[in-house]
């Protein structure tokens, strides 16, 4: 059996390039690193320091970008955050630029000159996957963070694909050609030895697509532990079927969880951490982060020492869901209202300080705690 460790930390490092600092680092205190393409000396450096770290590249799987960097005046760069050139695309494949309802290409809101890419159309989804997976086996990655792996275009743009009736069906053939994008790249990478991560988004909308979608070498939840903002304050996370898929992932410990958490507060890194502990596995690895990824993150949690888990994550009626470790004893809890709990006994918080015996654990709420001194 695997063991169920404690969460591994990780770092999406695709906001800034890499200090020699932060490299040493990072070969010190992290199991997965990301880079963005141009970032093959770090790769190289990382592997140097220590060979057991993984070192992913990212590409987008939906876009192609013509900002400075991604392109240099009329042609592209040399190495793309994306598997498709923005000028290649231009000259030689112009209709593999999407097409809204109204005859316009179709530019993500929020992300200029982020264009999407027919996503579902055979000829692009093929020339992605050579680009990137001849890329990766050239520079010498360990494999790909493919990113926007979607559920929906409404985050990006309002628009209605040419060809379809309306919204839903805009999502249906961008889901569907994400589907057969992830099969092509993932058959590939998987033959090659490498590895293929894609950046799940709102899995919990349909049943089955976290786990379809981390059938490879695992995939990554860059909105994981957040609270709705519908009102109720509970945990997206644990809504719908997505958190059942991850656990089912986790106990089988063969591919990786990679977990992001926004924090703008200790609660929000109290919650990532614990619901990401529930997780559970030899590869599940969660990061707190700032939307901008230009810092490596390390949380006081991941120094709590909780060791191995010594039984499974169990839900109690109210909801709530609770670990035992080795090390410790996490909570977490998913719901709108206030819980009491009654904590196992001889635990300290990460301060040392004395546990009551009965605790209420707030509305989308954690707690971590950790044994204290033997007697």
């Amino acid at each position: 059996m695997p063991k169920a460790l404690a969460p591994c930390a990780w770092w999406y490092g695709i906001g800034d390039s890499p200090t020699q600092w932060e490299i040493r680092a990072a070969a010190k205190h992290y199991d997965v690193v990301v880079l963005n393409a141009w970032e093959t000396a770090a790769m190289r450096k990382l592997h140097e320091l220590n060979p057991k770290v993984k070192v992913l590249v990212y590409k987008d799987f939906s876009s192609t970008r013509n900002y400075y960097g991604a392109v240099e005046g009329d042609r592209d760069a040399r190495y793309l955050p994306t598997g498709i050139g923005y000028h290649a695309a231009e000259r030689n494949q112009p209709g593999w630029f999407a097409i809204s309802t109204l005859g316009q290409r179709i530019e993500w809101a929020g992300y200029p000159q982020h264009w999407q890419m027919t996503v579902w159309d055979p000829a692009y989804q093929q020339a992605w996957a050579d680009a990137v997976v001849g890329e990766v086996l050239r520079e010498g990655w360990d494999g790909v963070l493919a990113d926007n792996d979607f559920s929906s275009l409404k985050y990006y743009s309002p628009a209605v694909i040419a060809g379809t009736a309306d919204a839903a069906g805009s999502d249906r053939l961008l889901r569907d050609g994400l589907d057969a994008m992830l099969a092509l790249t993932g058959d590939a990478l998987e033959k090659s030895g490498k590895m293929l991560i894609p950046n799940v988004s709102e899995s919990q909308l349909t049943p089955g697509r976290w786990s379809a979608h981390s059938r490879y070498a695992g995939a990554m939840e860059e909105n994981f532990g957040l609270q709705g903002d519908d009102g109720t304050g509970e945990l997206i996370t644990f809504q719908g079927n997505q958190f059942k898929e991850q656990r089912a992932q986790a106990a089988l410990g063969e591919s990786w969880l990679l977990l992001i958490t926004h924090t703008k507060s200790d609660k929000e890194e109290r919650v990532g951490y614990a619901s990401a502990a529930l997780l559970a596995s030899p590869h599940t690895c969660w990061t707190r982060a700032q939307p901008d990824y230009k810092n490596p993150y390390w949380s006081l949690y991941q120094d709590a020492q909780l060791g191995e888990a010594v039984e499974t994550a169990t839900r109690l009626p109210s909801g709530v869901w609770h670990r035992r470790y080795s090390g410790g004893w996490v909570a977490v809890n998913p719901t709108k209202t206030s819980v009491l709990l009654t904590p196992p006994p001889g635990l300290v918080t990460l301060k040392g300080e004395p546990v009551p015996d009965r605790l209420d654990l707030p509305s989308a709420d954690a707690v971590v705690l950790v044994n204290g001194p033997k007697r």
